[in-house]
């Protein structure tokens, strides 16, 4: 059992992950209306907050899987992939800000 649990608090782990890009992005959407880019910023961390939902629950069930089938874990991409985004998008935010105060 605490396995499973420790398996489930990843995924919660992830979920609000999930949650908050999409806040951030809503919040860039919503709030800088005057901001140029803002739009395709925003909607680009929508897309990585669903896609973040999406993959860790995927990754939650072959977890479980592998777990109750005493198999090795399943390696995941999925940390990987949200550091290169996360850095990306906060890489094109700072420029996008010192170019607007420009």
């Amino acid at each position: 059992y605490r396995f499973t649990l420790a398996n489930e608090r990843t995924f919660l782990a992830w979920i609000r992950t999930a949650l908050a890009l999409a806040a951030g992005g809503l919040a860039l959407v919503a709030v800088l209306d005057d901001f140029p880019g803002e739009e395709a910023l925003g909607v680009t961390l929508l897309l990585i907050g669903f896609l973040t939902a999406a993959a860790s629950y995927r990754r939650w069930a072959l977890n479980e899987r592998a777990m109750r089938l005493d198999e090795a874990l399943p390696h995941s991409r999925l940390p990987l992939l949200m550091a290169i985004a996360v850095s990306i998008i906060a890489l094109i935010a700072t420029v996008m800000l010192v170019v607007d105060a420009a």
